[in-house]
């Protein structure tokens, strides 16, 4: 259920606040509507990278960290694959294998949920139809 939990915190935020706003904007409005329901997040929660389990300098942030998912917010006309890459990437590095990211830039939001499988490092993007085949929450 947490994937639903956080995707229903978004599009609270949505209804609310409309489309094309800046991204900003929705990272407080999204960080205020966890904590009107209880749900503890980490805001821009820093990953750290290894290589040969020696830390790098550089650093990444993911917008929201919440049980084991990495959020990804975007307020842009259309996702493309510099937005997934990024949420890849963060999922790659945490080695988290739930990422959702959401775009406030279309006529409607916009959700897509992603599975990371590591032994063969692919992404599944998740729907109805599969959704069920890889998550038991």
């Amino acid at each position: 259920m947490d994937m639903y939990d956080v995707v229903g915190t978004v599009m609270e935020v949505y209804n609310h606040l409309g489309r094309g706003m800046a991204e900003p904007l929705y990272q407080e409005a999204v960080e205020k509507e966890f904590a009107l329901r209880n749900m503890t997040v980490e805001r821009e929660k820093p990953l750290v990278t290894y290589y040969k389990d020696e830390p790098l300098k550089k650093v990444y942030y993911a917008d929201f960290y919440y049980k084991g998912i990495i959020i990804e917010l975007k307020s842009v006309d259309e996702l493309n694959s510099d937005h997934r890459a990024q949420l890849f990437n963060y999922m790659r590095i945490t080695k988290q294998y739930r990422g959702i990211l959401f775009n406030f830039g279309e006529e409607s939001l916009h959700t897509e949920r992603y599975l990371y499988i590591p032994v063969n490092d692919r992404f599944v993007l998740l729907n109805q139809d599969n959704y069920r085949d890889y998550i038991t929450d």
